[in-house]
C-alpha cells in the first residue's frame, strides 16, 4: 500500500501543474506540494531530528498546512496536530503529553507572541528543541525562521533525499496525533496511522460516488478528524482539488464555491445553517454542487430539507467518533428520509455492537452504547493508559460515549449522549472543563455548564454559577478572566445564569437535567417577550 506522500508525489511527476489546494486566490500544484514537502521534510532531518520524535503544527487552514504534515511523514516524524481555536493551557498540555520536540507555527498566533511562548515552554520544561516560524505558506521562496535565524527552503540534495527515503512513514506507522474533547478537562490525545483513512477514504468513494473530476472544499480544521479525510486524504487520493478556508466566513465561502464550481463540500451542520441564512445564496450559482457531508452533532431535519431543496445538492454524513471513525454512513442512494433522520446503515467492516451500562452485549435489543472492532477505529490515546481503558473494553471493542438505537434494516440513530458534552457547531466541549476554567475565578463558588439550545450552532454554553458570599460577576468578568488564564475560545460560557443554589439530586450530584429545562424554559420565555 502507498502512502498519502507517495501519492502525492506521483501526482507531481504525472500532472505537475495542476492544483492540489486552493485557498481564496492562492493555489500549491501537485508539483509544489512535494517539493514544499521535501523541502521541510530535508530541513527537519538536518536539525537532527529523530525518526519517531512529534512535531506540533499550528497553521491556518491552507496550503501551508497539508505540506507541513506530509513533510513530518517524509521525515519520519510524528504530527502533533493542534487546532486553531487552541487557548495557552491546551497548548501546553498537548505539547507536554505527546512529548513534542519541535513546533511549526506563523510568528504570531491569535494574540500569542509564538517565539515568546515557545522559550516560555522550554524553560518550563517541556522537551521543545526547535520553532520554525512559517509566515506563508511553505512556500520555496518565502523567509523561514529557525530558532530565531533566518533560512530558506530549498529541495534536498541527492544523499539527503536518500535519508528521507529511508526515514519516511508507512502506512501502519504512527503519523499523526490530535486531541479530542476529554469529559475530565483537558483533551485526550488520539493516535492516527494512514491505514484507517485509507478505508474512509473507500467508504467515503462509495458513499457519495467521488471522481477525480470532483472539485472539494473542507471547511473543518485540518488537524481534527472530519478535517482529515475531507481536506487532507481523500481530495489527495483521488488526485482532485481540494479548497480550503484560513477563517470561516459565509459569503466568502459562497464566492469561492462559485469561482471554483465546488462539488463536494465539507461543513458542520453550524456552517450549513449560516450559508441557508446568507442573504447571498439564492444569488450564487452552486449547479456544481452535489453533495454536502456534515455531521458533529445530530443533523437538524427540517434545513436539511431546505438545504437539499435550495441547491440541489445531497446531504450526506458518517456517524463515528475522531477515536473510532465511521460506524454508519448515509448514501446518495439512500432515500431521502433515511438519509436525513438517521446517521445511515451500520457499516458491516466495522463489526459495529451494542453494550449495556452494565458492559452486556445487547446488540439483539438494538439499544445501546456503540462500540467497533474495524479497520478505521484508532489505536486510542496517546500516553493515557487510564483514559484507554475507559475507551477500550478489556475484549478490544472501541467504545462511542452515545447511546443509539438500529433498526431492523441496520439503520443507526442517536438517542443521547452518555458523556457530559455540549456539541457547539460540530465541536465537542467538556461540561466538567468549562466548570473547571470557571471556578478559578476567585468569586465563582461552584458551577455547571449545560448545553443551551440554538438555532444556529445547535448548542450553546450555558453556566450556573453559586457565587461567593456578598459576590458580584457578569459574563464579561468572568471570561475576561478565562482568557486571561489561558481558557480557549470555545470553553469560554455564552450565558451566565448566577443563582443561589445549584439543585442537586438525590445523590448529591447536581442536577444537570434540572438546569436544562431551566435554560430551556428561559429561552422560551425571552422569545415569547
Amino acid at each position: 500500500m502507498d502512502t498519502l506522500a507517495q501519492v502525492i508525489d506521483a501526482h507531481a511527476a504525472e500532472r505537475p501543474e495542476a492544483a492540489a489546494v486552493i485557498e481564496a486566490s492562492r493555489s500549491m500544484s501537485w508539483a509544489e506540494y512535494s517539493r514544499r514537502s521535501d523541502a521541510l521534510a530535508g530541513l527537519l532531518v538536518e536539525l537532527g531530528l529523530e525518526p519517531g520524535e512529534r512535531v506540533a503544527v499550528i497553521l491556518p487552514d491552507g496550503p501551508g498546512v497539508h505540506a507541513a504534515f506530509v513533510a513530518n511523514e517524509k521525515a519520519g516524524l510524528v504530527t502533533v496536530g493542534i487546532g486553531p481555536r487552541a487557548g495557552r493551557k491546551e497548548i501546553e498540555h498537548l505539547l507536554r503529553t505527546t512529548g513534542a520536540c519541535a513546533l511549526v507555527s506563523r510568528a504570531r498566533y491569535r494574540e500569542f507572541d509564538m517565539p515568546a511562548l515557545f522559550d516560555e515552554l522550554a524553560r518550563d520544561g517541556l522537551p521543545l528543541r526547535h520553532h520554525l516560524t512559517v509566515e506563508g505558506e511553505l512556500d520555496l521562496a518565502e523567509p523561514l525562521g529557525v530558532d530565531g535565524r533566518s533560512a530558506d527552503l530549498s529541495a534536498p540534495g541527492p544523499e539527503l533525499g536518500a535519508r528521507l527515503a529511508e526515514r519516511r512513514l508507512g502506512p501502519e506507522d504512527l503519523f499523526l496525533i490530535n486531541s479530542t474533547s476529554g469529559t475530565t478537562g483537558l483533551p485526550k490525545c488520539v493516535t492516527h496511522h494512514q491505514g484507517r483513512w485509507f478505508y474512509f477514504h473507500q467508504l467515503a468513494l462509495e458513499s457519495g460516488e467521488m471522481t477525480p473530476a470532483d472539485v472539494f472544499m473542507s471547511v473543518i480544521p485540518a488537524p481534527f478528524g472530519f478535517g482529515l479525510w475531507t481536506s487532507h486524504f481523500t481530495p489527495a487520493l483521488l488526485g482532485a482539488p481540494v479548497v480550503v478556508m484560513e477563517r470561516f466566513e459565509v459569503d466568502g465561502m459562497l464566492r469561492v464555491m462559485e469561482a471554483h464550481g465546488v462539488s463536494v463540500l465539507a461543513a458542520v451542520s453550524t456552517q450549513f445553517v449560516m450559508m441557508l441564512n446568507a442573504k447571498r445564496l439564492d444569488a450564487t450559482d452552486l449547479s456544481r454542487l452535489r453533495a454536502l457531508y456534515t455531521g458533529g452533532e445530530k443533523v437538524p431535519y427540517a434545513r436539511a430539507a431546505e438545504f437539499e431543496r435550495r441547491t440541489g445538492a445531497s446531504v450526506l454524513q458518517f456517524y463515528g467518533s475522531n477515536e473510532t471513525g465511521a460506524l454508519s454512513r448515509t448514501t446518495t442512494r439512500d432515500p431521502r428520509d433515511r438519509r436525513l433522520r438517521t446517521a445511515g446503515r451500520v457499516i458491516e467492516g466495522m463489526q459495529v455492537r451494542l453494550f449495556d451500562p452494565d458492559g452486556n452485549d445487547v446488540t439483539h435489543t438494538g439499544h445501546g452504547q456503540p462500540a467497533c472492532k474495524g479497520p478505521a477505529a484508532s489505536r486510542g490515546y496517546y500516553g493515557d493508559e487510564a483514559a484507554n481503558r475507559e475507551l477500550i473494553r478489556p475484549d478490544g471493542w472501541v467504545l462511542v460515549g452515545d447511546l443509539v438505537s438500529i433498526d431492523a434494516e441496520g439503520y443507526l440513530t442517536v438517542e443521547g449522549r452518555v458523556g457530559d458534552f455540549i456539541i457547539r457547531g460540530g465541536k465537542n466541549i467538556s461540561g466538567p472543563a468549562v466548570e473547571e476554567a470557571a471556578e478559578s475565578h476567585p468569586d465563582v463558588e461552584l458551577a455547571a455548564a449545560v448545553a443551551m439550545p440554538d438555532p444556529v450552532f445547535g448548542e450553546r454554553v450555558c453556566l450556573y454559577a453559586e457565587l461567593r458570599s456578598g459576590a458580584e460577576l457578569s459574563l464579561e468578568q468572568l471570561t475576561a478572566q478565562m482568557r486571561a488564564n489561558g481558557t480557549s475560545q470555545e470553553y469560554l460560557p455564552e450565558r451566565l445564569v448566577v443563582v443561589e443554589e445549584l439543585p442537586r439530586s438525590s445523590g448529591g450530584k447536581i442536577a444537570k437535567q434540572q438546569l436544562r429545562a431551566d435554560i430551556a424554559r428561559r429561552l422560551g420565555e425571552q422569545e415569547g417577550a
